[in-house]
């Protein structure tokens, strides 16, 4: 196991309800001393940390979070305002309502429209697994390659459930060599982390990945 690329590949999160400040501050502080691959935070966050980071670490929000069904509208405007406060990473989640009507066009043009307003900038898309049949999953799997977007993530983790490692490599078969994989939510231990990485995930969305290197430092191990 290598703790150092776990590390690189987690976007070290919070996103409580609660969350203050001072949490937020010490969020990207420990994501740029254990070298993550960005925070992912609350939107109102997002001009302080990016100001408060620089060009330490990317700053990374969410977009229609957590259930979906914002409008079309709101989602791009919520996705424009953030790059504009200085996120450099975007997570929108799907209107799952949608997915269950079985409205896939509708699904694909709105992440479309959100990638737009990203640009070049990382759109990462929740697709909420947990809520999911293996049908839909696989059918999102297509959607998100052929939408333009750049990640595919399991889950919110303010759900029913969090990533599982039967979905990522549900996503490692399914999704274009071109897409990247996010697992989050439900990472408990080092080892989940590394088994979603080996089982085809770049990306670990995760509040915990740096308070079990942190403990394990000061066991000494």
């Amino acid at each position: 196991m290598d703790v150092k690329k776990i590390l690189a590949a987690a976007d070290h999160t919070l996103l409580t309800q609660t969350a203050t400040w001072a949490e937020i501050r010490q969020i990207c502080d420990d994501g740029v001393a254990y070298g993550c691959a960005s925070v992912c935070i609350p939107p109102s966050y997002v001009k302080q940390a990016a100001d408060y980071l620089g060009d330490k670490l990317p700053v990374c929000t969410v977009i229609g979070f957590p259930n979906g069904y914002s409008t079309t509208m709101v989602k791009v405007f919520e996705a424009k305002e953030a790059i504009a406060n200085g996120a450099r990473e975007i997570d929108m989640v799907v209107n799952l309502g949608w997915v269950k009507d079985g409205l896939w066009e509708q699904v694909q043009e709105e992440i479309q429209a959100v990638k737009r307003a990203c640009g070049t900038l990382i759109l990462k898309v929740i697709v909420e697994t947990c809520l999911l049949t293996r049908e839909e999953k696989i059918r999102l799997c297509q959607i998100v390659s052929d939408s333009g977007a750049d990640i595919i993530k399991t889950s919110t983790g303010f759900s029913t459930g969090g990533a599982t490692r039967e979905d990522v490599a549900l996503f490692k078969a399914h999704v274009a060599p071109h897409v990247k994989i996010k697992a989050a939510g439900g990472i408990a231990t080092l080892q989940d982390a590394w088994d979603f990485l080996e089982l085809g995930a770049h990306r670990l969305g995760t509040s915990r990945i740096v308070k079990l290197v942190k403990e394990q430092q000061a066991a000494g191990d």
